[in-house]
């Protein structure tokens, strides 16, 4: 019989991610059981996690984590970091030295703020416009002016933890099973044009936001010199690189929901926006006419968090898979129903997200927050 016979469309990369709605810690060995579950859709070039709500002593100060491919790079940044950043905790990541990873870059990690005792001369040159805003300019600095030098991370009382290898060796190595956290994300890499390198794993991250992606970007050039015009500077290789900084353009700078922000990324045909009522019609098309460059092109699903959301998205004909399941108050999302049952065996309800249409799930608090906003708003 011939080989072919055994081959299976694995469509590519795997992610996982869930959210415990009432901000309970929960320890990685479950997103690491969940993750691993889909090995076969990686193929050890890139494994990642994010995690959500590990750093509660140094919540209030951004936790930059760094990959340094030398000595030089590392002194040169922490020049930098020195000079323009208040800097009230440094350490190395914690990692095991394992036989199956022989070359790691080095690790270190920052808990700082930006000083408030900025020179004329950073002011002149618009360094300081907010917290946010001047980090981003942290980053993209280190980034695109310090070779071997890369930001993995820069949020606050959050972390991302990436590096060439399958899953569980990541896992391993970064010790994942220390942190608890209340929201996860998880990706096993399968690269397919672009490099597989500790900077181009997944998840991609800026400030609080981070991604993981199946599939292909294939807009990445349109999507780039857009984002160019905002400040921002892609440097890691990878095309998925676009959607973290997206997100933060489009919901953080720019005010868009969430949803309004997926809307943009993946929006309808204009066959089916004609045909909507309105007003739901002159919406999408005033989001498409004004976000037509932030367009995402080609197959994929992303799952995209911040410090109070996780949310799943697809392209807007579905060409990857994504599976989304509730269980009491933790909602689970994945490429395949197996990696969620994994580790919630008897879900409330499973479901396939309709092509372009987020799932949105929020911290219970944040949600009944921003509901007693609207109330309050509307009398």
């Amino acid at each position: 019989m011939s080989s072919w016979h055994f081959g299976k469309d694995i469509s590519g990369c795997g992610l996982v991610g869930f959210l415990q709605r009432r901000g309970e810690g929960v320890n990685g060995g479950v997103i690491i059981r969940a993750i691993c579950h889909m090995d076969e859709r990686g193929n050890g070039l890139g494994a990642g996690f994010a995690a959500y709500g590990i750093y509660p002593e140094y919540k209030e100060f951004y936790a930059l984590h760094l990959m340094y491919e030398d000595m030089v790079a590392l002194s040169r940044t922490e020049s930098f970091i020195q000079e323009n950043l208040h800097v009230e905790h440094q350490e190395q990541i914690p990692h095991r030295h394992l036989p199956s990873i022989k070359e790691h870059p080095r690790l270190r990690r920052y808990f700082v703020r930006p000083k408030r005792d900025l020179s004329e001369a950073q002011l002149a040159r618009g360094l300081w416009v907010g917290e946010d805003d001047y980090m981003v300019r942290i980053v993209m600095t280190i980034n695109r002016e310090i070779p071997g030098a890369f930001v993995v991370s820069s949020g606050k009382n959050m972390g991302a933890f990436k590096g060439v290898g399958f899953p569980e060796q990541m896992a391993d190595f970064f010790r994942i099973e220390d942190y608890d956290a209340y929201l996860w994300t998880a990706h096993t890499r399968f690269p397919t044009n672009t490099p597989g390198w500790w900077g181009g794993a997944h998840p991609f991250t800026i400030l609080d936001w981070s991604i993981v992606h199946n599939g292909e970007i294939s807009s990445y050039g349109i999507n780039r010199r857009y984002l160019e015009m905002f400040g921002y500077h892609c440097t890691l290789q990878t095309d998925t690189e676009v959607v973290a900084y997206l997100l933060d353009l489009l919901i953080r700078r720019h005010g868009l929901s969430k949803r309004l922000a997926c809307m943009a990324l993946s929006p309808p045909l204009w066959e089916e926006i004609d045909r909507m009522p309105e007003p739901q019609r002159g919406l999408c098309r005033a989001i498409r006419m004004v976000y037509g460059s932030a367009l995402l092109n080609g197959p994929f699903a992303i799952l995209f968090a911040d410090s109070h959301s996780l949310v799943g998205l697809n392209d807007r004909i579905k060409l990857r898979p994504l599976v989304a399941a509730v269980a009491g108050d933790s909602v689970y999302m994945a490429s395949e129903e197996s990696a969620i049952r994994a580790i919630c065996p008897e879900p409330d309800r499973v479901w396939a997200p309709k092509a372009g249409e987020p799932v949105i799930a929020t911290l219970k608090e944040y949600a009944e927050d921003h509901e007693d906003r609207c109330q309050r708003a509307s009398l």
